[in-house]
């Protein structure tokens, strides 16, 4: 029976892809990528030759039915995106859910994504987090992070270099300006590094100096412990 595969390519180092990624990516009949150019590189730096198709954020919802009866038919197809996990903060729900109603098989392959990195160097408690990706640009924005005031788990947060400064300042002013964060930057990239502070000083430090490159926030819960010993007396 076929499959459809969702294969996780590297988020800056291309030696990060995986020997089973390698094989799949060879063996499949056809590669669905967010960018076929980007994918051709990454092709071409593993030595694979495959069959590519653009599949992106613009064209899922048209193509997701035709591609899936393509895979019950009987073709192996495996999806990439440009950096990362298919389906994090990038197109393959619509995709998947196509081909789990049409009785396909789909197998996702373990291997690279942002946020778990960016996690696990904040030095902020990674048990248990909250992914909310990318906040929405205007309508919704300051309600999603209303919803978050009371939120005790890590949250972790796409964004992306231009925007940073505004939405530090923005979980600063509804969070408070002493909540600790971490930001993290070009992940496995020659550039890599992670800042560590409270919102208020990540503020500070990337208003003087702007940033680059892909970007993920990670930012502590809420302490009620903390939030009742600060809790002014009368």
């Amino acid at each position: 029976m076929a499959k459809l595969y969702l294969v996780p390519t590297p988020v800056g180092n291309l030696d990060d892809i995986t020997l089973r990624a390698i094989k799949v990516l060879r063996k499949v009949d056809l590669v669905l990528a967010e960018d076929t150019r980007r994918a051709g590189m990454l092709l071409k730096h593993i030595g694979v030759e495959a069959r590519l198709l653009s599949h992106h954020k613009f064209n899922e919802h048209l193509t997701a039915k035709m591609l899936a009866t393509r895979i019950a038919a009987g073709e192996e197809m495996a999806l990439v995106t440009d950096a990362g996990t298919p389906g994090i903060s990038d197109p393959g729900f619509l995709l998947v859910r196509e081909a789990v109603s049409q009785g396909i098989v789909v197998e996702c392959l373990p291997g690279a994504t942002a946020f778990v990195p960016a996690l696990v160097c904040s030095a902020l408690p990674c048990e248990r987090f909250a992914f909310e990706g990318f906040l929405p640009q205007k309508k919704g924005r300051m309600t999603r992070i209303q919803a978050l005031m009371d939120e005790e788990r890590t949250m972790i947060f796409y964004e992306s270099p231009h925007r940073l400064c505004r939405l530090l300042q923005e979980l600063a002013q509804a969070f408070g300006d002493e909540r600790q964060a971490a930001v993290s930057r070009e992940i496995s990239k020659l550039h890599e590094e992670t800042q560590r502070g409270t919102l208020s000083e990540l503020h500070q430090y990337y208003t003087a100096t702007p940033p680059k490159g892909e970007i993920v926030v990670c930012v502590e819960g809420l302490n009620r412990k903390r939030k009742v010993k600060d809790k002014p007396t009368d």
